[in-house]
């Protein structure tokens, strides 16, 4: 955070004389993408001016880069119109102001580019997203005829979503549903259910195994919410394990859980231009599987 006076410049150029670790090219990116708050608002106008006494806050990713390749294994479907892809644990759906590069997005470009037309850029639109952390199915428009059917069908609930998750288990009847308006808390970025202001948000679920202590659910979700499953599950007093954010168990037998055990397992709706209804299941991969038999195997050892 910059807290200094400042002379009338454009914001992208005082970003540019202040740190010369970043390129101008980099700090477009990151101002466009909505990486750079001035007085608590975020700005995505490079020509924004500045004037003396101007807060700025600079949101940069701290971690190395891994560049993500998509391989035709990591594909579950794909026509002249949709795409439905398996996403990995630890790649951002999309680009953000804490990561512009190395994101699933990135890779599907790169991936759909045509050999032959190096200059065409592939119709890629963004339908959905899953946390950095969440595997699993996520499908993306590849035609520009499907894309807002498509959308539309996705904010209005019309496509099912079905999660698989490792949660505690403090007693969770077989099935059930949380219904709650969750809002969020913009200082700590955690969401919370709340008595009014907040957004409708409506999980069912129903338990698949139950693991001493420990459940493997199944969770269908009826709206698509920041964090939705993750809040509603703690505020059960059933965290999913790795999550750290909503005070999931993080170790088991002295061996940390290094991720929110969250897969996006089943997607089905209406094909967008022949209607026919399509389903598509991602596997689980194999941490999730891993700690399951763990759990299985009766583990006792778990902080």
């Amino acid at each position: 955070m910059v807290d200094s006076p400042l002379v009338e410049k454009r914001l992208d150029q005082w970003l540019a004389t202040t740190d010369r670790s970043l390129s101008r090219t980099v700090i477009r990116k990151v101002i466009d993408l909505g990486g750079v708050h001035v007085n608590g608002r975020r700005v995505r106008k490079c020509s924004q001016a500045l004037k003396r006494g101007d807060k700025i806050e600079l949101y940069r990713d701290q971690q190395p880069l891994t560049p993500f390749r998509l391989s035709e294994e990591d594909v579950l479907f794909r026509d002249d119109f949709l795409l439905v892809v398996n996403k990995p644990s630890g790649v951002e759906s999309q680009p953000t102001p804490s990561r512009y590069k190395g994101t699933l997005y990135e890779a599907l470009l790169v991936f759909l580019k045509d050999p032959y037309r190096p200059l065409d850029k592939p119709e890629l639109g963004m339908v959905q997203r899953l946390d950095r952390e969440t595997s699993g199915a996520m499908i993306f428009s590849i035609h520009s005829r499907c894309h807002k059917p498509l959308t539309e069908a996705w904010q209005s609930h019309r496509v099912r979503k079905v999660y698989h998750a490792l949660v505690r288990d403090p007693g969770l009847d077989d099935e059930g549903e949380f219904i709650s308006l969750l809002a969020r808390n913009r200082r700590t970025n955690r969401m919370k259910s709340v008595a009014r202001g907040g957004k409708s948000a409506h999980t069912r679920y129903r338990v698949l195994k139950r693991l001493s202590g420990f459940a493997l659910v199944e969770i269908q979700l009826l709206t698509g919410r920041m964090h939705q499953i993750r809040v509603h599950f703690s505020e059960a007093g059933a965290p999913l394990l790795g999550d750290k954010l909503y005070g999931g168990t993080c170790c088991l037998g002295g061996q940390e859980i290094l991720r929110t055990m969250l897969h996006s397992f089943r997607l089905a709706c209406d094909h967008p231009v022949d209607h026919k209804v399509v389903e598509f299941e991602a596997p689980r991969p194999h941490d999730f599987d891993s700690l399951l038999t763990r759990l299985e195997n009766n583990h006792d050892d778990v902080s």
